[in-house]
């Protein structure tokens, strides 16, 4: 299987792999999502260590059965070879309507198919009030016209 665009990455390719893992996870389809990743994928998400595409399913489903109404925002951070490192912004509210914004960065390395085979994630987030949110587009998919992480003050 394979998932272009494949390292080596440029400039371009770079940013089209960040916007397709954004477009990815704004699906919040975690059996789509999982097939980004290479079947021995490993992962640091916060304090949480996963291995493998089950437990990145498994992982995804319960994420988003608890953040609700979530959007993301990645950007591409600097690149590499095999490598691209992001930073993200994403807000969700739980069952509560306890609104929340999450910031982070994560470091990916890829296989020669376009495989994500390691993901570092260090995430931060505050509740924030729901006047507060700044990523108000339809579920799905962020809109090409709708402002970027670097477009906002944060």
């Amino acid at each position: 299987m394979s998932r272009p665009p494949l390292p080596p990455f440029t400039l371009d390719s770079a940013v089209e792999k960040v916007r397709l893992a954004e477009d990815g996870w704004n699906s919040r389809n975690p059996s789509k999502v999982a097939l980004a990743y290479t079947e021995d994928s490993r992962w640091r998400n916060r304090a949480e260590f996963i291995s493998g595409r089950a437990e990145i399913e498994a992982f995804l489903a319960r994420k988003w059965a608890r953040e609700l109404d979530y959007r993301l925002i990645k950007e591409l951070w600097t690149f590499a070879g095999d490598r691209i490192a992001v930073r993200f912004a994403y807000e969700y509210h739980d069952d509560s309507q306890n609104w929340y914004r999450a910031y982070g960065n994560e470091n990916w390395e890829f296989d020669d198919h376009g495989l994500m085979r390691y993901r570092h994630a260090s995430i931060n987030e505050h509740p924030i009030a729901e006047a507060e949110r700044r990523f108000r587009w339809p579920l799905g998919r962020r809109p090409d016209d709708h402002p970027g992480l670097s477009d906002f003050a944060f």
